[in-house]
């Protein structure tokens, strides 16, 4: 079996309760990124915390980004579906990344019900949890984990 099977198989057994395919941690997420060009990240975080915290650095033709609610306001995107379907396809594997990784499983679980087969969850996000003193990027995520990211 692959490295890429291998961790998509890990995924999916993470949590058998799932409503989508699985979770993958973010060095996983990047070790499939790096290894398969029909894996595909969504960041569905806003457009705001794409322009003022950051963004994964990874090919363009690997990434979509999808807003899962707008800023300001935080209104529940109306088109997610729409702009998912315009950026990915029903037969790729995706990889949802918000903040911290609530929206991501949102996402995964919308996009799951409405034919995508291949989706995971990025455990933690782009920043992770917070630590004791409030501060983000410190204790789990994308960013903590040292993987390749733009600072705003």
């Amino acid at each position: 079996m692959s490295p890429e099977a291998n961790i998509l198989q890990r995924a999916r057994s993470r949590d058998a309760a799932l409503p989508y395919a699985g979770a993958v941690t973010p060095q996983e997420a990047y070790e499939l990124l790096q290894a398969d060009t029909r894996v595909r990240l969504i960041d569905v975080r806003t457009n705001a915390e794409r322009d003022w915290v950051g963004r994964v650095a990874i090919a363009d033709t690997q990434h979509g980004a999808v807003q899962w609610s707008t800023y300001p306001g935080g209104v529940p995107n109306p088109d997610f579906m729409a702009q998912l379907n315009a950026v990915a396809g029903k037969d790729e594997v995706l990889l949802f990344l918000c903040r911290s990784g609530v929206r991501s499983r949102h996402a995964a679980k919308l996009a799951t019900e409405h034919g995508y087969q291949h989706c995971f969850d990025i455990l933690q996000g782009f920043e992770g949890d917070k630590d004791g003193a409030g501060h983000r990027k410190t204790v789990g995520g994308w960013c903590h984990a040292g993987l390749p990211w733009l600072g705003a």
